[in-house]
């Protein structure tokens, strides 16, 4: 598998600064990989993986559980890389020159921590000439979801996943993992058989049959008239419905699985780089 490109041109400049990203991408996973440490990749380059779709990337996504975080960059310090753990929620980050690498533990909702059943479902690979592992597509698309920012949307990705992986897919491991969540599943399948009206096919009709029925059947699923669920969504968008409508937010314990601090220090790095 080769590597997403890097820049937007072939020109000989972006190409020597594609090398030296994809050089400082292998060192990092191959120090991780001598270390010990189990590590999973996606991103664009499991996008890559899954479906085909070559795209500009500025950073390498690397997964791995949060009991592993804290080593795995001691290790990458030890080693002389500028680490920090950037969002203790669900982030860290491994810098060298303008180029970055992501260490995800989690999701920046809370909603998707990575646990031993990433690793169980993982397929085997090869990236950066090295062997490796991908997220799963149900992983992939449990995680890009809940992405619906205004300046950032992983709904295409869910959409092309679906469509590359739709025949390998385990349906009802993938509604489990949305859980309670599973109206954002069902929103995105609905969106699918629009996107693509022709590959109707690739989602069993029991999945969203099911899934109306829930809809149609289940109780009122909240009581609580001033819980804010948006804010799973996007981090920026339901600011409004917190701060001036007064309403709840769904990340917050216990309903969620973030701290107040967490939400607070993740609110403000809103117009920062992630």
């Amino acid at each position: 598998m080769q590597p997403p490109r890097i820049g937007v041109d072939d020109s000989p400049h972006v190409r020597d600064r594609a090398s030296q990203a994809w050089a400082f991408y292998r060192d990092v996973f191959e120090i991780l990989a001598k270390a010990g440490i189990p590590c999973l990749i996606g991103g664009a380059y499991g996008l890559t993986f899954y479906t085909g779709i070559r795209r500009d990337t500025k950073d390498f996504d690397i997964f791995l559980r949060r009991s592993d975080i804290d080593r795995a960059l001691d290790t990458l310090s030890a080693i002389g890389y500028r680490t920090e753990l950037t969002h203790p929620h669900f982030l860290g980050k491994v810098y060298s020159g303008g180029y970055f690498v992501d260490l995800i533990f989690s999701s920046g909702n809370g909603v998707s921590p990575v646990d031993d059943e990433w690793f169980q479902y993982a397929l085997d690979g090869e990236l950066l000439g090295l062997p490796a592992r991908f997220c799963s597509v149900e992983e992939m698309i449990w995680s890009k979801a809940f992405i619906l920012e205004r300046e950032r949307f992983d709904g295409a990705d869910v959409a092309h996943l679906l469509r590359a992986g739709g025949e390998r897919i385990d349906w009802s491991r993938l509604v489990a993992r949305f859980g309670l969540h599973w109206p954002i599943l069902l929103a995105h399948l609905v969106l699918f058989d629009f996107i693509y009206p022709g590959e109707r096919h690739r989602i069993p009709r029991q999945v969203i049959n099911d899934l109306l029925d829930r809809l149609r059947n289940e109780p009122e699923r909240s009581k609580d008239p001033t819980l804010c669920q948006g804010t799973l969504l996007s981090r920026q968008q339901y600011l409004f419905d917190l701060q001036k409508l007064g309403m709840k937010d769904a990340r917050l314990q216990p309903t969620g699985n973030m701290t107040a601090d967490e939400i607070a220090r993740w609110t403000a790095a809103i117009e920062e780089p992630h």
